[in-house]
């Protein structure tokens, strides 16, 4: 499974975010704590800034080497800072059938939506899925499907769903998504464990979703991911364990950079004027950090100069 990675709040340089913390995105390319195999598929990122010739538009970069062999990293994130941002490492199954591709490199991002989308997550049978989902896609969406991945159709397939950009259209379609997703499955007989770590982000806005669904397709799965995970990799257990863990969230003001880590003011929440989502912490020490739990969306939005959280349960 992929990595995750998106921020609000005050423009701060790329590098602070994905190359110098101790756990940085690119360092979790080689040594992820929460996953037991590399990210070696490809990268890549998606960045608002009023410093971008271009503010009002997502600067878009995707690569489909391992982000720590990109020779244009070290390059490239020095020279850029941003304000809302959202990166990904993709992870894939080290065999022949994985295409290596820009187009199937995160984030994804389509013409005639403010909304920008990566996921650590997997749709099992996804392409055979797609007999019973794809009438609910609309033609402008599915048009601009360059790839051949389960995140960029489930891309497709969110935004058809969407009747507006607020935060309640958006729980609202992705839990009609999930719907349609399991009637699929029952309708084909495909049941089957499904992974769900989504952020869709916007200028100023992140929205954060933790779900999926267990091995026969129940989206109410039980279990203590910690005690999953003893089992190891390769067991039924340890993929749920993947399913049910959580995503990482902090929320503070005046992150401030210290040599190979970092660190938010600590503040009360009314006063926060930055907030990251994360796959993992970026930090060795998980102070600071809380969790969007299995089932769990989370809406931050940065208003003026404050960062607002709010932590709905999904109803599916």
């Amino acid at each position: 499974m992929c990595r995750v990675l998106a921020y609000i709040g005050p423009e701060i340089p790329l590098e602070d975010l994905l190359l110098t913390p101790e756990n940085s995105l690119i360092n979790q390319t080689l040594d992820p704590e929460r996953h037991p195999e590399l990210q070696l598929a490809g990268w890549g990122f998606g960045v608002w800034g009023e410093s971008l010739l271009k503010p009002d538009q997502p600067l878009i970069y995707r690569r489909p080497v391992p982000a720590f062999h990109d020779d244009n990293a070290a390059g490239i994130l020095p020279s850029l800072q941003g304000s809302t941002m959202l990166a990904h490492v993709r992870a894939a199954a080290y065999d022949s059938s994985v295409v290596l591709a820009d187009e199937n490199c995160h984030p994804y991002s389509f013409a005639d939506t403010p909304w920008i989308m990566a996921q650590n997550g997997d749709l099992s049978n996804w392409v055979l899925l797609q007999r019973e989902l794809l009438q609910h896609c609309k033609d402008e969406y599915l048009t601009q499907m360059a790839g051949n991945t389960d995140t960029e159709f489930l891309y497709v397939l969110l935004l058809s769903l969407l009747e507006d950009n607020s935060d309640e259209a958006v729980q609202r379609a992705f839990e009609e998504m999930m719907r349609l997703i399991v009637a699929a499955m029952q309708s084909l007989d495909l049941m089957g464990l499904t992974k769900m770590k989504m952020a869709l982000v916007s200028p100023n806005r992140i929205i954060g979703i933790n779900f999926g669904t267990g091995h026969q397709g129940e989206t109410d799965p039980a279990g203590d991911w910690k005690e999953l995970r003893k089992s190891g990799p390769g067991t039924d257990d340890f993929v749920l364990s993947m399913v049910l863990e959580p995503l990482y969230l902090m929320v503070g003001r005046n992150l401030q950079q210290q040599g190979s880590s970092f660190n938010f003011e600590d503040t009360t929440e009314e006063k926060a004027t930055s907030a990251i989502l994360a796959s993992e912490p970026l930090t060795e020490s998980y102070d600071g950090w809380s969790s969007l739990e299995f089932g769990q969306i989370v809406f931050l939005e940065k208003k003026g100069e404050h960062v607002t959280r709010r932590v709905n349960t999904l109803n599916v």
